[in-house]
């Protein structure tokens, strides 16, 4: 299941515009470089130039965004950019990310564009890109977008293109993505009578999430749907369950589900207001899928950054679980390499290989809420399937990247800490793909031991290369 040390360290510094790319797409400070209007503006034009090649699509780029007040600024710039590369624009306004990547295929587009930076602050944004089979964009794609904007400045460039005079706005993509979502759920189940609580983030799901559970029968109460163009993910959503968790056991409600700002991701509270972890909704969904004989082939994909506790449950039930690195993108390329159906991660992306080519929380929800329903017994009971390992999470500024295996003081500290474990804990450290740091995870029987042994390691990391 993939090297246990370094998963970060893998040469991605080497590509020319790894600097641009991050683990999921371009991100940064809205109006700085590299998410100003000029690098959208490349970006869109490279990216267009780039997957316009595939010709047995429509030249047709789909873009979406968040709720973000910078979002339209960078929207537009990034369709000005697809135009000036002979490419038509639709232009799909606020969606999740998972809507831009099905309106993709829908629409037999090149490519889709979301404009979002998922989870973080308001002052931020982002830029995610998908092929035309709607998967996010490989790393041999990123750098060739990376190798145009590097000469995409250059005066001359393209001037033999016609521009493209098409920004179409359908008024029905959030209607088709309803829809999609709908059905999918009547798929896993009816949610008559059952009351949830909706925390949409203020951002990209605020209207869609409401009608969807609503459609199935659901009961529901929602919060953070008012978005203003600054309070999404504002203490709130998937990232601030805590806020929900209250609201949860005030409403006397049956579960809380919380999305991020883009909808790719979900949270989940119990009745009693407890925050399950990512891990813990994947082990409901396989045994649920397993038991009614859905999970074929039986296995489940996870990262490196799952919980010990989630390969144990899935070990019990003899589901195959195989690791992927970090990211939903990874999950997905070793979820389409084994056959998998079902993949995700512990941050609350879930991917449904036979419905949808990426993270999609509201169908998460909807596939939770299903099981809750059925299943005739509180999801503080369901959650039990899967125990969870006292997990310690350091991350360490560092000043340089050099490959892990070549810190001898790290690794032999690394080495003493597995020995002290003895089996019963398992030890992480990689860089972060789009920060100046190492992240160190130790997960162990006992939370002090855990604490006591990250620091020892994060210490030995800080004196190397902080």
């Amino acid at each position: 299941g993939g090297e246990p040390h370094g998963g970060g360290s893998h040469g991605a510094g080497d590509t020319a515009m790894s600097h641009l790319f991050g683990t999921d797409g371009i991100r940064g400070r809205a109006n700085r470089y590299p998410m100003d209007a000029e690098t959208a503006m490349k970006v869109g034009r490279a990216a267009a130039l780039e997957l316009g090649r595939n010709t047995g699509c429509v030249a047709t780029a789909v873009i979406g965004q968040d709720t973000r007040i910078s979002g339209d600024m960078i929207a537009q710039a990034v369709a000005a950019g697809i135009l000036s590369a002979g490419m038509a624009v639709l232009n799909a306004g606020v969606v999740p990310t998972p809507a831009v990547a099905r309106l993709v295929v829908d629409h037999r587009s090149s490519m889709g564009i979301m404009i979002s930076a998922s989870h973080n602050p308001f002052e931020d944004n982002g830029i995610k890109i998908f092929d035309h089979a709607g998967l996010k964009i490989d790393d041999r794609t990123e750098a060739a977008i990376g190798d145009r904007i590097g000469v995409a400045g250059s005066s001359g460039t393209g001037s033999e293109i016609e521009p493209a005079a098409l920004i179409r706005t359908p008024s029905n993509c959030l209607e088709d993505y309803r829809r999609f979502l709908v059905s999918a759920g009547q798929e896993f189940g009816r949610l008559d009578g059952l009351a949830l609580v909706l925390d949409c983030a203020n951002g990209a799901t605020s209207r869609v999430a409401p009608m969807v559970f609503g459609d199935l029968g659901a009961r529901v109460t929602v919060i953070a749907d008012r978005p203003d163009g600054r309070n999404i993910n504002a203490g709130c959503g998937s990232e601030h369950p805590e806020f929900l968790a209250r609201q949860v056991v005030a409403a006397g409600a049956g579960a809380g589900l919380a999305f991020d700002g883009d909808g790719d991701r979900i949270a989940a509270v119990d009745e009693r207001g407890r925050v399950l972890t990512g891990d813990q909704i994947i082990a409901i969904l396989a045994r649920d899928m397993d038991r009614q004989k859905k999970l074929a082939p039986r296995c489940v994909v996870s990262t490196v950054m799952s919980n010990l506790g989630l390969g144990q449950t899935l070990q019990r039930m003899g589901i195959v679980h195989h690791i992927s690195d970090v990211g939903d993108r990874r999950v997905m390329q070793v979820m389409r390499r084994t056959g998998a159906i079902l993949g995700g991660e512990d941050s609350g992306h879930i991917i449904f290989g036979d419905l949808h080519t990426t993270g999609d929380g509201i169908l998460s929800g909807l596939r939770l809420a299903a099981v809750l329903a059925r299943a005739g017994q509180p999801l503080s009971e369901l959650s039990r399937v899967m125990t969870v390992y006292p997990q310690a999470l350091l991350a360490v500024p560092v000043k340089k990247k050099p490959p892990l295996a070549e810190l001898d003081a790290v690794m032999r500290e690394i080495s003493l800490v597995e020995g002290e474990l003895k089996g019963q804990g398992r030890v992480l450290v990689r860089y972060s793909g789009t920060q100046p740091v190492c992240r160190v995870m130790v997960e162990g029987p006992a939370a002090e031991c855990t604490e006591s042994f990250c620091r020892r390691i994060a210490r030995v990391v800080q004196d190397c290369i902080g």
